[in-house]
């Protein structure tokens, strides 16, 4: 880990990291995240209940299309070539939520991270969208980066994150 942010410049100016001397290598992030409901919420997504049909298909593309915009939201992020984006839902009856897992890889020369964060992010929001005409109180928690491979720092792994 490094001492110092790397988006701003000797004089504290914000910039785009250099990547262009870094090595081309497979990158990978986990992120993860929640949205907590209503029970009835929860039922109706579980039994495809919803006026605006499958709640989590739609979320799944559209946590796709996030990673795959994540540089047109964050200014600093550099356009990535993704060789691939899963987004995985697993419903949590007894926490009355849906936890969301997505991971982001790509064969280049900065880290997938924000595409992972961001296609978590995106995808628990269109849960939000498409559901809050009847749960206005959901609520997103706990987005946080679980693991990263690749690149000069190696992997990292967030210590409570189960092995796969």
């Amino acid at each position: 880990m490094s001492d110092a942010f790397t988006h701003f410049d000797a004089e504290g100016q914000a910039h785009m990291v250099d990547v262009g001397s870094k090595d081309v290598t497979e990158r990978i992030a986990v992120a993860s995240g929640s949205i907590r409901m209503q029970a009835r919420t929860l039922d109706m997504i579980l039994q495809g209940g919803h006026k605006k049909g499958d709640v989590l298909g739609v979320a799944r593309i559209a946590g796709i299309m996030g990673a795959k915009r994540t540089a047109d939201l964050v200014p600093l992020c550099h356009p990535l070539p993704l060789t691939n984006v899963s987004i995985a839902f697993d419903a949590r009856p007894t926490l009355d939520s849906i936890h969301c897992v997505a991971t982001a890889k790509t064969r280049g020369q900065t880290g997938v991270e924000m595409e992972a964060l961001c296609a978590v992010q995106v995808a628990l929001l269109t849960i939000y969208d498409m559901c809050k005409a009847v749960d206005r109180g959901m609520q997103i928690e706990n987005v946080r980066l679980e693991e990263k491979a690749g690149g000069k720092s190696g992997h990292w792994k967030r210590s409570d994150f189960p092995d796969a």
